[in-house]
């Protein structure tokens, strides 16, 4: 775990910037667990709610647009009020044209929390949604994992993508382990192109 007021060196982009001036200032404050709130509460209303998303995205909004849309925006995220650096984050974000960055930098506060906590996120992506037996056996053989053992805390995730077919694709800091059916497939279609293309395949020349 990092010290509280310095943020992770690890993003990168403008939108980073600002993830971290806002832990930055959050940890002086003691304020980090209701800035979170606050992002958490943006992101779902974002995810739910399409005449948001669209203002978000609108550059050439009034000033007074702005400040109306935010006001709604916070209203709906957090219904006992945002903290007033989650306001400051959105007015400055607003003042810079810069509304439209306002998932990345969520995310990346996120992001920041999370290894503030000394946590590891993995993803588990599958076919189909996987059952609770199965995501409870892979998270016990997750835990058990090295990674775990380094004393991290895991947050698993399972997404679903129908293009793996089945199997797991299971991803973790820069790792990944691939057990899907579409990378078998995938595998055995270039063993079959190579094959093909083998010359002892060819036809003999006329």
């Amino acid at each position: 775990m990092f010290p509280p007021s310095v943020p992770p060196p690890f993003l990168a982009g403008l939108a980073g910037k600002y993830a971290g001036a806002l832990f930055t200032a959050a940890a002086k404050g003691n304020a980090l667990s209701q800035v979170e709130a606050d992002l958490k509460g943006v992101k779902s209303t974002v995810g739910t709610d399409a005449k948001i998303h669209e203002f978000l995205a609108n550059p050439i909004l009034s000033s007074q647009d702005r400040t109306a849309g935010i006001d709604a925006l916070l209203k709906a995220a957090s219904p006992k009020g945002a903290s007033d650096l989650t306001r400051n984050l959105f007015a400055v974000l607003s003042e810079n044209g810069r509304l439209y960055e306002t998932d990345k930098v969520v995310e990346g506060f996120l992001e920041i929390m999370s290894a503030h906590r000394g946590e590891v996120k993995v993803v588990v992506t599958s076919a189909v949604p996987l059952d609770k037996d199965l995501q409870k056996r892979i998270e016990d053989s997750l835990k058990s994992s090295q990674v775990a053992a380094a004393g991290k805390n895991l947050v698993i995730e399972n997404r679903v993508n129908e293009a793996v077919l089945g199997g797991l694709v299971v991803d973790f800091g820069d790792k990944t382990i691939d057990l899907s059916v579409a990378s078998r497939v995938a595998r055995l279609n270039q063993q079959l192109e190579g094959a093909l293309l083998s010359p002892s395949l060819r036809p003999p020349e006329a």
